[in-house]
């Protein structure tokens, strides 16, 4: 459990660096952070949503990876949400809603794809959800975020 915690410790850490030495693109006021070298890969597992998910958790801040195993349409009622779903090692699933109203659109996102997020997952009976993978511009949420193909979306 400690050396769990230390991990992901040091993951926020060290994705906190890439927003000083990566490129930092505004999109309509909506961040995206290219890695300098084009690999974001902090060899994160899906180890926290899979514990979450087993023990029916929600409001928990979750760090991780998946692969994406199917991209649904936007969820366009009320906030604008992109949505995919991530496959995970114990053979569930998770839903990714990614707000596009506070955060840029991953804009290639393919199945097969591996992506990292920070999050809050809530469970449900299909597997759960991670949302608040953006920035919180009221300041009231702890900020997340979404890593694919070397870019931070948040």
């Amino acid at each position: 459990m400690r050396s769990a915690l230390l991990a992901a410790i040091a993951a926020i850490f060290l994705l906190s660096m890439l927003d000083h030495t990566g490129l930092v693109t505004q999109i309509a006021s909506k961040t995206v952070v290219s890695s300098a070298h084009g690999d974001s890969s902090l060899g994160l597992d899906d180890s926290e949503v899979v514990r979450a998910q087993k023990s029916k958790l929600s409001d928990v801040q979750v760090l991780g990876a998946a692969k994406v195993t199917r991209i649904l349409s936007d969820d366009l009622k009320g906030s604008r949400h992109q949505r995919f779903i991530l496959g995970l090692s114990s053979g569930g699933t998770i839903l990714v809603a990614h707000n596009i109203d506070l955060a840029a659109r991953i804009p290639d996102i393919a199945v097969g794809d591996t992506v990292e997020f920070y999050g809050e997952y809530e469970w449900n009976v299909k597997g759960g959800v991670v949302h608040w993978t953006h920035h919180d511009p009221a300041r009231r949420h702890v900020d997340g975020w979404l890593v694919h193909r070397g870019s931070k979306y948040q």
